[in-house]
């Protein structure tokens, strides 16, 4: 009988459908997902050999790879405080780790919940734990996760605060606290994550995904373990905590597919900072090796490129190019500006946004949309402005004694060109004078801006 329906009936049915599912037609379903402490080459498709992570693999063969990514801090907070709000650390007021995300700033979940998006989160948040700052205050409409910079991977206790703070539980589902005793937490999310998918075809929504994996403590169930028999022991758990995380970024991928939503669907992949070399994540007390920043220099905690640059493709069948590598600088404050333009919702006007709409980088080959980047960790600064990098008292968190220290003596000024030196080895600082002068003035003007602001 579909025969006799008249088109002005068809359209007028379609009139009738509930404003969610007229939105679902029109707007893509966006999923950011966040790995904590990667080492900036570790994914197969980075080069790494002894890891296996044919999930995400896929993923970069069936997407674009931006291979000039960069976090905007070296560190875990305020990294996902700038994915979060578009804006700098020290712009947001999270210029640290243990700083909660003011209850003032706008976040991706708050914006596009405003568009029509149910919002939700699986994973760790680390930007506040009081009512005001917890992910429910800050625009998620779901969150199934931990509220601290990290947490035992079976137990979900968090206790890296002794003695000058007990050690707690910290498990949630939205404002209640719940026990899952002996359940492997990156598992967990995963499942989260792929039920928040399956639950919601409807309505179009943002799902940050956001992986404790390979963050410290290591642990891995055996399972993991086995897929890697003849890798050193500490790099052995690295790889297995990974391979845990990448089966379930497959197991996302799939709940898209099954459910009919994968072609209307966005995904962000990246890392929050480069790897560590904390004794905690190595094994035995020493300083932890199991991540990989060559060829770049330093690791988390430094404004060197192996603390913040970081691995990101974005994915989106039909949409973004497949099997394409772009090297324009870009920057985790651009996901905020490039979601909303796609998801069609303006971004906050209130207030100044650090990143910048990727979009026509990303479907067009467009150049980079920043003139610079700076970044504030602790003593140290630094810039990079086209091929240059000016690190100002940097420190390299190699794991020895001087690398906790900031460079002294000329170094304590290093300027590099990364297009010649991408491991930031040569300081050219005296061959260059013009540019260092150009460099440290843009870099002050730029702090004492953020900081004002």
């Amino acid at each position: 009988m579909l025969e006799n329906i008249s088109r002005r009936a068809l359209l007028g049915s379609a009139a009738a459908l509930p404003v969610a599912a007229q939105q679902a037609a029109g707007k893509p379903n966006v999923i950011v997902m966040m790995f904590d402490d990667l080492g900036v080459r570790d994914f197969g498709y980075l080069g790494a050999k002894d890891l296996q992570t044919p999930n995400i693999d896929k993923l970069a063969a069936g997407g674009t790879v931006l291979s000039n990514w960069y976090s905007c801090a070296p560190v875990c907070a305020p990294a996902r405080s700038a994915l979060m709000t578009g804006r700098y650390p020290l712009r947001n007021g999270v210029a640290g780790n243990g700083r909660p995300l003011p209850p003032s700033e706008k976040t991706i979940a708050t914006v596009l919940k405003g568009g029509g998006y149910n919002t939700g989160l699986c994973g760790k948040w680390h930007l506040g734990s009081t009512p005001e700052t917890v992910p429910n205050a800050h625009g998620f409409d779901s969150f199934y996760g931990f509220l601290e910079g990290c947490v035992d991977y079976y137990s979900h206790r968090f206790y890296w605060g002794e003695p000058k703070r007990a050690n707690f539980h910290d498990l949630w589902r939205n404002r209640q606290e719940i026990f899952e005793d002996g359940r492997y937490l990156t598992d967990r999310i995963g499942e989260e994550a792929v039920s928040f998918i399956r639950q919601r075809r409807q309505q179009p929504f943002f799902l940050y995904t956001a992986f404790n994996a390979v963050h410290y403590p290591m642990h891995a169930p055996q399972k993991y373990l086995d897929r890697f028999p003849n890798v050193s022991a500490e790099r052995r758990m690295y790889a297995a905590m990974l391979a845990a995380a990448d089966d379930q970024v497959g197991a996302m991928v799939s709940a898209l597919e099954s459910t009919g939503q994968r072609d209307r669907t966005l995904l962000f992949l990246v890392g929050d900072n480069g790897a560590t070399t904390e004794r905690r994540a190595g094994l035995g007390q020493n300083i932890a090796s199991a991540g990989h920043n060559l060829p770049f220099r330093g690791y988390k905690f430094s404004t060197f490129d192996g603390g913040m640059h970081v691995p990101a493709l974005v994915n989106w069948p039909g949409h973004v190019p497949a099997g394409k590598q772009l090297t324009q600088l870009a920057l985790t404050a651009d996901v905020l500006p490039t979601i909303c333009h796609v998801a069609g919702v303006d971004p906050p006007a209130d207030r100044k946004l650090d990143g910048k709409n990727l979009w026509p980088v990303l479907t067009a080959g467009a150049a980079s949309p920043h003139e610079f980047f700076a970044w504030a960790e602790g003593p140290q600064l630094a810039i990079r402005k086209g091929k240059w990098k000016l690190v100002l008292n940097g420190v390299t968190h190699d794991g020895t004694p001087e690398g906790q220290k900031p460079l002294q003596g000329e170094d304590a000024v290093f300027l590099s060109d990364l297009e010649a030196d991408p491991g930031e080895s040569r300081n050219l600082r005296r061959d260059n004078p013009v540019v260092v002068d150009e460099l440290q003035t843009v870099l002050t003007r730029w702090r004492k801006e953020v900081e004002t602001q």
